[in-house]
């Protein structure tokens, strides 16, 4: 009887496996190399192999697929309450076992090197834009300490430092003039990196179908549908729109018991910066659904729902609940391959 399951609990340069029959019983357990197993996995007949999902997790479950297994990818919160004993590398790869064996784990797909490759322009992204903000407000800081207030917005206060550096009639000193100088000159390296990782995912963008398609939808731009493509790929794995707003985390808690139902705030699970995205693509489309109404112009039907609820029930209830209906718009959108199309306003 040829072994059918292999877990495999990952690490940088140790491996712990744990295989079992197609009886779910033990077979053998290894404790492998990097090199060794990569050769255990090109030695054994097809099978199929379970990971947790965590670093590196997608480089072997592409590797495993090369070599002709089936690869399962399970969250790694929802692997840990079937550990059993003391947390060792051998009891962490058969709770794996026990995990997959349930069946009830929605598994994460395998991601493709380009995906990957977009997210890590997505990180590389967010990580430079935080260093931006951290700079304009250093630079904001130490001027308001000699005196000296920025104008209000990151472009308008990185436009202003220049002239009050050159400036001789400028209260600051002469050290802080040179130091100030180089974080301008820092901040504007940080902005044409920025502008060069945007080129790329525009570039992408532009040659992606399923992208394509997103940037129909409003609320969605160039970095929420790069980001999407990049970190879902295959959405065909959400039965319904509802399913993928709850892996988002854009679904209420619910705390229910016989016949007393309680949903509470959003529960915040699933990608969170995907989530920023969208929430922030929602606060566009209700703001600009509010200077519409208010100049007398005609709204969409999208934008007459997010504009009623805001009414009802205030501004952000009112922008989580527009993102939560984006995220199934994405869903209907994608699935269907069609582009999104605004439907007319009812009528008064």
């Amino acid at each position: 009887m040829h072994p059918t399951t292999i877990a495999v609990d990952l690490a940088k340069n140790v491996f712990e496996l744990a295989v079992a029959d197609d009886h779910w019983h033990l077979a053998a357990s290894h404790r492998f190399t990097r090199r060794q197993f990569e050769r255990f996995l090109a030695s054994q007949p097809p099978g199929h192999v379970v990971m947790e999902a965590c670093g590196t997790a997608h480089h072997w479950g592409r590797v495993a697929q090369g070599h002709g297994h089936q690869v399962t990818l399970l969250p790694a919160q929802f692997v840990r309450p079937y550990a059993r004993g003391n947390k060792t590398d051998r009891t962490d790869a058969e709770a794996l076992l026990e995990a997959v064996r349930s069946g009830r784990i929605v598994p994460v797909a395998v991601k493709t090197v380009a995906q990957q490759e977009l997210l890590a322009l997505h990180r590389l992204r967010d990580q430079w834009m935080a260093t931006r903000t951290a700079r304009i407000n250093a630079l904001r800081g130490f001027l308001r300490e000699q005196g000296i207030l920025l104008p209000r917005g990151a472009q308008a206060a990185v436009a202003a430092i220049p002239a009050l550096v050159e400036d001789a009639d400028t209260p600051l000193p002469g050290r802080l003039r040179e130091a100030f100088a180089l974080l301008y000159e820092e901040v504007r390296g940080v902005e044409d990196r920025i502008a060069r990782i945007e080129r790329r995912l525009r570039t992408f963008a532009a040659t992606d179908a399923v992208a394509q398609r997103l940037l129909t939808i409003p609320g969605v731009g160039l970095l929420t549908a790069t980001a999407l493509v990049g970190t879902v790929g295959h959405i065909h794995g959400f039965r319904r729109g509802r399913h993928f707003a709850s892996w988002l985390g854009l679904t209420p808690r619910e705390r229910s018991s016989g016949s007393r139902r309680s949903l509470g705030r959003i529960t915040k699970r699933g990608d969170v910066y995907l989530r920023c995205l969208l929430t922030h693509g929602a606060r566009a489309v209700l703001l600009a659904a509010h200077r519409l109404a208010a100049a007398g112009r005609a709204l969409s039907r999208l934008q007459q729902w997010a504009v009623a609820v805001a009414n009802r029930r205030g501004h952000n209830k009112a922008t989580i609940a527009l993102a939560n209906k984006l995220a199934r718009i994405v869903w209907a959108v994608w699935r269907y391959d069609v582009t999104f199309v605004a439907a007319p306003p009812f009528a008064a």
